[in-house]
């Protein structure tokens, strides 16, 4: 994951260049706006970094289940950067349609720009292509906030392009109101999905539609499944559940019957960790509507 973040911080660091380049050429408030949103790769690519090298630490005393959960501060920064981005760019657009001038330069800044969105067009592509291998809200976060440059970038060039073709000096400042209003949504995405993580949604309805179908081959007269409950940390999965089995079978043998069905969850999906709680037919633990007052069987329990 740290490949795919090293290579997007050198792209922002290039794009970002390129973009002041042809704001500096062509002093195009739409371009200005399109270098700020790019400026906020840099800092974010940064700052994902340092949380994937956070969320890469093994568990321990104090976070037994590990740190993965630190990606979504990630994409939650990525979203409230671009989001003060989007508020420079319209009061810039603002104080250019109070005072409307007009560009310059505009086929080289226009150049440069294409240039720009080239690379991150490319870059976004292949970050998509790792965040679904991985499983990773970091790289999907990055890599759909470079795509949205790239289509906000096709916007800009489009209105500064038309500036002196039609002589219409508002349309600059109005490009980059529009440019604001899009970098607002996208910043809002970002942050929902992220707050989504920290409050432990369930897995997707294709791994939960796997885990359903790995149980299914272990079902039968002794054996049922229930209480199945899902949730995600960064580039983890968690699955626990009950495994109802006959009272009468030996500790030894449930527990055999429990690894296997808990090594063909994780061998299923990638990056599960399955917590499997036996019970005998007919109990259910406290937790889950067992009653504390249902005598069972007598047990010596030391």
């Amino acid at each position: 994951m740290r490949r795919y973040l090293y290579v997007s911080l050198v792209a922002a660091f290039a794009v970002i260049a390129l973009k002041l380049g042809a704001w500096r050429l062509t002093g195009s408030v739409g371009f200005l706006s399109d270098a700020l949103e790019s400026l906020v790769n840099v800092v974010a690519a940064g700052f994902a970094l340092l949380m994937v090298a956070i969320a890469g630490r093994p568990p321990d005393a104090d976070h037994p289940y590990g740190h993965t959960k630190a990606e979504y501060f990630s994409s939650a920064l990525e979203g409230l950067l671009i989001g003060f981005a989007a508020l420079g760019i319209a009061a810039e657009a603002v104080h250019r349609l109070l005072a409307p001038h007009g560009v310059r330069a505009v086929p080289a800044g226009v150049a440069l720009s294409v240039l720009a969105s080239l690379i991150n067009a490319g870059v976004a592509r292949w970050m998509l292509s790792g965040a679904h291998r991985l499983r990773s809200i970091v790289l999907e976060a990055d890599a759909r906030h470079l795509l949205a440059d790239v289509w906000t970038s096709a916007g800009v060039i489009v209105g500064v392009s038309l500036v002196p073709l039609t002589g219409w000096l508002w349309l600059d400042p109005v490009v980059g109101m529009v440019v604001a209003v899009h970098i607002v949504g996208e910043a809002w995405r970002l942050v929902a999905r992220s707050v989504d993580g920290l409050m432990d949604r369930s897995l997707p309805a294709s791994d939960i539609a796997e885990v359903d179908h790995v149980l299914q081959g272990f079902r039968s007269d002794d054996v049922r499944f229930d209480h199945v409950r899902t949730r995600r940390a960064g580039t983890r999965r968690f699955v626990s559940l009950h495994m109802h089995m006959p009272a009468h079978w030996s500790l030894g043998r449930a527990a055999h019957c429990r690894l296997r069905v808990e090594r063909a969850l994780t061998e299923h999906i990638a990056g599960l960790v399955a917590t499997i709680e036996m019970l005998p037919q007919g109990e259910e633990s406290l937790l889950d509507g067992g009653r504390p007052d249902k005598p069972g069987p007598p047990a010596d329990c030391g």
